[in-house]
């Protein structure tokens, strides 16, 4: 058996994973509050190959480890950077913290997006037309008459002089428990550990971009490449070893 060949075959696939992750973070880089997706990789022992089966009273030096490429896929939770907008309904939370989203089946979604706009029935959304959520549990509906929208530092927003309700901002003990959705968002998974964030800060008229690098990432897309064709040379080799091997044997 080409104890190689396999290994190879692992790191394929291995790769493959990276460039999945890669892919997605450039796709992601313009969407607002994105949060990279990581891998890491390591090596499983499979237990052990005697170079020599044939060999007699062959000791430790006979014998080759058997070792597979494992991959753990993760997401970054840095802060992204900054930027000014001066949109009234754009605001951007400085430290931990995620918004609060109502999704369509009525589930929680959280995001770092503040990328907020009024529908024609008045109520404020997020990313995909989802709902605003207050600490409260409910939407925020703006006045009929209109006026000036001014989101304090807590999160409470007012429209004029008229306090409308205050943003449902959440941290999470073990954020690696989110699960990642559409547009950068997240669901509560098992052992995330929510909780309010009870002194919030956040910026009217600023937007948290993503924390992806795409330069970074263009530079990971040529190793990911390198190292792909590095492997299937790997098996090519073995490949026309074997094909000589059953020649010679007939």
């Amino acid at each position: 058996m080409n104890i190689g060949l396999y290994q190879s075959a692992s790191a394929l696939s291995a790769l493959e994973r990276w460039q999945d992750a890669v892919s997605q973070n450039i796709t992601s880089a313009q969407t607002t509050g994105f949060r990279k997706r990581t891998v890491q990789f390591s090596t499983e022992a499979a237990g052990k190959w005697n170079i020599n089966p044939y060999a007699k009273n062959a000791g430790p030096e006979n014998e080759h480890a058997v070792l597979f490429t494992h991959v753990t896929t993760g997401i970054n939770f840095l802060t992204g950077e900054t930027q000014p907008t001066r949109r009234e309904l754009d605001v951007a939370i400085q430290g931990d913290g995620f918004f609060e989203m109502n999704g369509p089946d009525g589930q929680k979604l959280y995001t770092r997006s503040g990328e907020f706009r009024v529908t024609p029935e008045r109520v404020l959304v997020g990313a995909g037309g989802l709902e605003v959520m207050t600490e409260g549990g409910s939407s925020i509906t703006m006045l009929p008459g209109g006026g000036a929208i001014t989101i304090n530092r807590d999160g409470t927003i007012f429209q004029g002089a008229t306090a409308l309700g205050k943003l449902a901002i959440h941290k999470f003990t073990n954020p690696g428990a989110l699960i990642p959705t559409a547009a950068g968002m997240f669901i509560e998974g098992a052992g995330a550990g929510r909780e309010p964030v009870d002194e919030p800060e956040l910026m009217q008229g600023y937007l948290e971009q993503s924390n992806v690098q795409p330069l970074r990432e263009m530079v990971d897309l040529v190793l990911i490449s390198r190292a792909y064709d590095a492997n299937q040379k790997i098996i090519t080799t073995a490949d026309k070893q074997m094909e000589k091997t059953l020649e010679a044997l007939g």
